[in-house]
């Protein structure tokens, strides 16, 4: 692990504001790790806010419901904030109410909910994983393995981003109530919520609730990855290949919670999701509500005014992000940052050959060997690529970060991790 500057500084204390609706929403068929969904509705469409307009059978997916009220005007390819282009509907909002109507349940309904109920819940709410790998949460709520141990994931270790911790602080009684829920359906008999030490409120907050154990972590990163967060915790390893049910453990991110708990508790689809909007371009960082489906520059105009204009768009963090060609591009299940990088900032330093130094050997949390996977990627030995366990990867970007010679290391492990599954 390494320490970063932070940089959270500029919406740590921020409260969540509300982003009005978009005038037009641009919803990607694929926002999840999975089959790309099908769509159910057609140009011309009059379509209600919530409602499912795509889906797909398949063994991992993720539905996908509109996040305003309106017409559906286009099926098309549009930018994609992870693809680069995706086939996506487009609707346009109209006059009609833009407020989720709620089917509310009772206490005593909540309380006869099974694992599997609130597992089709999840489902059809569309909810995946959003602390960025968007793998779909009614799959890991189907553990093939008994569990013992539920850990929430709060450490939000990416550096600027913040709008976790202002979920933790400002939702922790429905976070502590879903997850009590779902802990006692998954039969668990520990809960934890990892939390860093840079986020002082978040931890008073939950240090409230008795049921779940709070864990100050070290603000090193990735301390967020779920391997990671598990030998912090519990001082286990999960073994290469394997995944956390083969020791016990479901690790759920904070806002992926938040979204299982107005699916279970509201009926509301996953239509909306917090994003730090942030970065020294920005006049007034903020951590926004922001409708599914939303161009990027709706937020930044929102943020307003720029002090300078950005020369790299990230949506994400610095390490993990990906930078974007056009501000059209809309948020998504998995955006959950968007940060706005000035020139001197996003200065592209010059690759030099690589001084075989180790430091990206030594600096891999998951014990890789870096400059050895770019070194094959780039002479296309692919059979090389998967002896040196590429796929292990988790993608974090701390070989760039540590390498002298600035060499691209994640950016062909990435193309490694492709070109050896084939």
């Amino acid at each position: 692990m390494v320490k970063l500057a932070e940089n959270k500084h500029y919406s740590e204390n921020k409260a969540i504001e509300k982003l009005p609706p978009p005038s037009k929403a641009y919803l990607p068929l694929i926002q999840h790790l999975g089959k790309i969904c099908n769509p159910e509705v057609k140009v011309g469409d009059m379509i209600k806010l919530g409602q499912r307009i795509a889906n797909i059978q398949a063994n991992v997916y993720a539905p996908i419901h509109a996040s305003i009220s309106g017409v559906v005007i286009a099926i098309q390819d549009w930018p994609h904030p992870v693809l680069g282009r995706a086939k996506a509907i487009i609707l346009e909002g109209n006059s009609q109410s833009d407020e989720l109507t709620f089917s509310l349940k009772s206490r005593q309904e909540i309380d006869k909910l099974s694992l599997a109920d609130i597992r089709k819940i999840v489902l059809d709410a569309g909810i995946v994983g959003m602390g960025g790998a968007s793998f779909p949460t009614h799959v890991k709520l189907n553990p093939p393995k008994p569990l013992d141990t539920l850990i929430i994931n709060g450490a939000e270790c990416e550096p600027y981003l913040t709008a976790d911790a202002r979920l933790m602080v400002e939702r922790t009684a429905e976070i502590a109530e879903v997850v009590t829920l779902i802990a006692g359906c998954l039969g668990v008999k520990d809960i934890y919520i990892g939390i860093e030490d840079n986020k002082p409120e978040a931890i008073k907050a939950f240090s409230r609730i008795s049921k779940i154990k709070v864990k100050v972590l070290k603000s090193d990163y990735p301390q967020g990855g779920e391997k990671q967060i598990i030998q912090n915790i519990l001082g286990k390893q999960v073994p290469r290949g394997k995944l956390p049910f083969d020791i016990g453990v479901l690790v759920q991110n904070v806002a992926t919670i938040y979204a299982i708990y107005e699916a279970v508790f509201k009926g509301k689809p996953l239509i909306e999701r917090l994003v730090t909007v942030t970065g020294n371009c920005l006049v007034n960082p903020k951590n926004l509500l922001v409708r599914l489906g939303t161009p990027i520059n709706n937020l930044i105009d929102f943020c307003g005014p720029l002090k300078e204009e950005p020369a790299k768009i990230i949506i994400g963090g610095p390490m993990m992000g990906i930078a974007q060609y056009t501000d059209e591009v809309p948020i998504i299940k998995s955006s959950g940052g968007l940060l706005l990088m000035n020139e001197k900032e996003a200065e592209t330093i010059e690759e030099t050959p690589c001084i075989r130094c180790a430091a990206c050997v030594r600096g891999c949390p998951v014990g890789l060997m870096p400059c050895q996977i770019n070194l094959a990627s780039e002479k296309l030995l692919w059979d090389l690529v998967k002896e040196y366990k590429a796929s292990d990867c988790i993608e974090c970007g701390i070989c760039n970060y540590v390498c002298p010679a600035n060499r691209r290391l994640l950016q062909t492990i990435k193309r490694a991790k492709l070109e050896g599954t084939k």
